[in-house]
């Protein structure tokens, strides 16, 4: 049990017992993380009566954003593409552009009534109320 490796590492640990390990760190830096991680950062809180769930999403514009509740399921997808201002333009070196990302969480009890979303500052907040229990349990007298 001592030679097990978290499944976590376990990409790591192999792809270091292959000789090109420095090409792929090279080629895995900053520039090309930056344009494949179009994944954005995203913060869930159970805020007692509601949940609200933040997302960081610099330099996108509300029209390029789609939230939708389903069945519980909150999904926030985001569609950014490029200006005809910033196509006209000649950049010798470029990592914002056109990209795509989706980014869902489950809340189990959320209600489709009364949610809000605000996009300020690059965060979009959503603001989930959460369905009030009703008591499923009634009292019966016995005559």
């Amino acid at each position: 049990m001592t030679s097990m490796i978290p499944y976590s590492s376990y990409d790591r640990a192999l792809r270091r017992a292959f000789p090109w390990d420095a090409f792929d760190d090279f080629f895995g830096g900053p520039l090309v993380s930056a344009a494949e991680g179009n994944v954005f950062k995203m913060d869930v809180e159970d805020a007692g009566d509601r949940y609200v769930v933040s997302a960081e999403l610099p330099n996108v514009k509300r029209d390029q954003i789609d939230v939708e509740l389903n069945e519980g399921r909150l999904s926030i997808s985001v569609d950014k593409k490029e200006s005809d201002e910033e196509k006209g333009k000649n950049y010798l070196h470029k990592e914002s552009g056109e990209w795509q990302a989706t980014r869902g969480v489950y809340l189990k009890d959320a209600s489709t009534q009364g949610l809000t979303a605000k996009l300020e500052n690059g965060v979009l907040t959503v603001n989930v109320p959460k369905i009030q229990e009703k008591d499923s349990v009634t009292k019966v007298a016995i005559d």
